[in-house]
């Protein structure tokens, strides 16, 4: 259990990476250079692969489902293993309920989007039940039947998805093989999904990013994954707010973090170096107070930033906070329920049932039998 607890982590832990190796910023215009974009077909570099990959040491791999997305899309079931076949049945379902015809497939990526970080939970609750799907938790058939995966999982289910559809998607690995992500095609370009880094939140922060947002505390092989140079479907920037004073900056920024909104994306139709060195200087001194936990009462947070060159003279400024706290759904007694199980375990016990007789150390004999392995594997 803890094995499995610590290499969930990992996957979980890339995204807040990112805030931490960007807390430093070197200059506003600094950013790295937008790559053209190009057809990785002949020209990976050696090694360099798609499917097959091994990811954490070996402990996962990224395998290829075209074997689903092919019978999905012809029809046929013929050949497929039934591990395969009960893969298809519950990806079809899910189209089923998500997908309409008149959909683009901007709007097709983004329903199995909002799908999958609101649907695919982690379980909770008194009846939590996880499974051992260690085999199973890095790809699609772990992913839509146990809802419990890292993020290899995530990666390879939105592929599949995609590719029933007929949207080119690829599965990215970074170089230093601990996490995955998507590459998704849509009117010609390329833009990056991170669905594990959202799961749970759907805040959109690591949905249709470009390379420069995707570079966050992650590298990748940019000769052998096809570049990703617009920002036409990066939901930030289509739901951006134009600046017009500098020095409006400050109070925006607040308003998000009172909305606990994860992104925030601030528009500069034109903005020189000199101005953009005092927006650098006023996120500076909101990342102190945020990340000292003078803020709210979220505790420490984590911000990020980083300009983005539009054309000409236009920038925009792509801020990230990370570490809002998720509040728990807990289903409560009522009066009515809290009374009979209180009688219930009053008349079974002989009248132990009131909170003084704990006191009393009345139920000291049954705190001894939880012993430190059984209270640290409820603990999850």
């Amino acid at each position: 259990m803890e094995k499995k607890k610590n290499i969930l982590l990992y996957c979980l832990l890339a995204a807040a990476l990112a805030g931490i190796l960007s807390s430093v910023i070197l200059g506003a215009f600094n950013a790295k250079a937008i790559h053209s974009l190009q057809d990785a077909a002949g020209i990976s570099n050696e090694g360099t692969r798609e499917d097959d990959v091994p990811i954490m040491n070996n402990e996962y791999r990224i395998v290829s489902t075209t074997q689903i997305s092919d019978a999905y899309k012809a029809g046929s079931t013929a050949g497929l293993s039934k591990r395969d076949k009960e893969t298809l049945e519950m990806a079809s379902a899910v189209l089923d309920e998500i997908i309409t015809e008149d959909m683009s497939d901007y709007e097709k990526e983004k329903a199995v989007y909002d799908w999958m970080t609101t649907e695919l939970t982690h379980d909770r609750g008194v009846l939590q039940v996880i499974p051992n799907t260690q085999e199973d938790c890095d790809n699609p058939y772990g992913v839509l039947k146990y809802h419990n995966a890292v993020c290899v999982g995530y990666a390879t289910t939105f592929r599949l998805f995609m590719q029933m559809m007929d949207i080119e998607c690829k599965v990215v690995h970074n170089n230093d093989l601990y996490h995955s992500w998507d590459l998704v095609k849509l009117d010609d370009n390329w833009y990056h999904v991170d669905v594990y880094s959202d799961q749970g939140s759907a805040t959109y922060a690591h949905f249709n990013m470009n390379d420069d947002l995707a570079s966050f505390g992650q590298d990748w092989d940019r000769e052998f994954f096809p570049a990703a140079t617009s920002l036409e479907y990066n939901y930030s920037y289509q739901n951006r707010q134009s600046v017009e004073d500098i020095y409006q900056v400050p109070k925006l920024i607040r308003a998000s973090l009172d909305n606990e909104q994860a992104v925030t994306c601030l528009g500069f139709e034109v903005i020189d170096e000199a101005h953009a060195q005092i927006v650098e200087n006023m996120l500076q001194r909101i990342d102190s107070i945020v990340s000292n936990g003078e803020y709210g009462e979220f505790g420490s947070l984590w911000m990020m930033w980083n300009w983005i060159h539009v054309g000409g003279g236009e920038y925009v400024l792509n801020i990230r906070v990370e570490g809002f706290q998720q509040e728990e759904e807990r289903t409560e007694l009522t009066e009515e329920e809290e009374a009979k199980a209180e009688k219930a375990v009053s008349d079974a016990f002989d009248g132990m049932g009131g909170d003084e007789d704990y006191d009393d150390g009345n139920f000291e004999g049954y705190t001894e039998v939880m012993t430190e392995d059984a209270a640290a594997e409820i603990g999850g």
